[in-house]
């Protein structure tokens, strides 16, 4: 016969454990951590991010591409900044096609708008969202892009499942940063791939071409 010891000081452990594990606030296993540090969002000169050249360094025609961004297309550029991105996907998306051009700070919502109004391109729409809500319109979007703007999303997780209302199916979800610790204005690649699958994507490419001090490019979509 086996004889089964019981100890109570391996119970008393148990049972604390077993009370952390179910105590308001607890970590869950598996979850992106939604404390992790980001970078305050960018308030300053808005024409830093027109520096010549950034185009080629980016290769952004190929990632608008990739991101299967064509004419007659609706595109979310959140974290608009100056616009820099949404001017050239009015552009390629042209008159039947439009742009919603997403930021939280209200001087860059003002400023794509008059910079779309001064370029001529009716096709762009100026957002002021909240950091866990692009407040975009409902399953109308075919691609999105955030450049140089994920580090400095203060509730990711959560704004990746609003931004799932938004899209369309098949719609592709681009993410271009460079790796950091959250803080620096950079965030890791691991991490954002399991932020996403949190949120409810799944990665289909991961490219590096991109430069203009970026380290990746990732493209998502949403899971069937």
């Amino acid at each position: 016969m086996v004889r089964r010891i019981r100890s109570p000081f391996l119970l008393s452990v148990c049972v604390v454990l077993l009370g952390l594990l179910s105590a308001p606030g607890a970590p869950v296993l598996g979850q992106a951590t939604a404390t992790r540090k980001t970078s305050p969002p960018y308030t300053g000169d808005l024409s830093i991010f027109d520096s010549p050249g950034r185009e080629k360094r980016l290769q952004i025609d190929r990632v608008m591409d990739i991101l299967s961004i064509q004419p007659g297309k609706n595109v979310a550029d959140v974290g608009a900044g100056s616009g820099w991105f949404t001017v050239r996907a009015a552009r390629r998306v042209g008159e039947n096609g439009k742009v919603f051009a997403v930021d939280i700070n209200p001087e860059a919502v003002r400023h794509v708008e008059e910079r779309a109004q001064k370029e001529g391109l009716h096709n762009v729409s100026a957002i002021e969202g909240h950091d866990d809500d692009p407040l975009l319109p409902a399953s109308q979007v075919d691609a999105v892009l955030l450049l140089k703007t994920y580090h400095e999303v203060a509730k990711p997780v959560e704004l990746l499942k609003k931004l799932k209302l938004a899209l369309r199916s098949g719609a592709k979800v681009g993410i271009i940063d460079r790796n950091g610790n959250g803080e620096n204005h950079g965030v890791e690649r691991n991490v954002v791939i399991e932020e996403a699958h949190e949120a409810g994507y799944e990665l289909s490419g991961s490219y590096d071409f991109v430069k203009d001090d970026m380290d990746y490019f990732l493209v998502f979509v949403a899971k069937q």
